[in-house]
């Protein structure tokens, strides 16, 4: 099985630069429905980095449930990653998040170090598993 290219797709103001990659979307709608001026599917580019102020889009980010948006602080000069105590909440009809820092071990051996929210699929279509990729809503899962 061949994996996927990783798409990567960087917007930048004078103090952040959010990074996207869209594999990772579960289009939770999360980013467009809390933010419209920032993060607008109908335009191209669908990130306006001049719509709000940095840290209302940051606090935008931060609410991605898949991880698909990140941002780097160009003063701190690193990724964001927020530490916070674990919580486990079950979406309806969709994936399991998980928030916090999270140290995942794949089935191969290797590991990764997850920040913020991860999503996990809960129902068994995604093609990126362990992680939720969105297959949910095409395969009409219930739960």
């Amino acid at each position: 099985m061949s994996e996927a290219k990783e798409i990567v797709k960087k917007y930048s103001n004078d103090d952040i630069t959010v990074v996207w990659k869209p594999n990772m979307c579960i289009h939770s709608k999360k980013c467009w429905k809390g933010l419209i001026q920032v993060f607008n599917p109908q335009n191209r580019p669908w990130i306006n980095m001049d719509g709000a102020t940095t840290e209302r889009i940051k606090k935008q980010v931060e609410e991605c449930p898949s991880g698909a948006l990140s941002y780097i602080s160009k003063r701190e000069g690193n990724e964001a990653a927020a530490h916070t105590e674990t919580k486990v909440e079950a979406l309806e009809d969709g994936p399991l998040l998980i928030y916090g820092t999270l140290h995942v071990t794949n089935p191969d051996g290797s590991t990764e170090k997850k920040n913020k929210t991860t999503a996990f699929c809960r129902c068994g279509a995604s093609h990126n598993k362990p992680y939720c990729d969105g297959t949910h809503v095409k395969v009409e899962f219930k739960g």
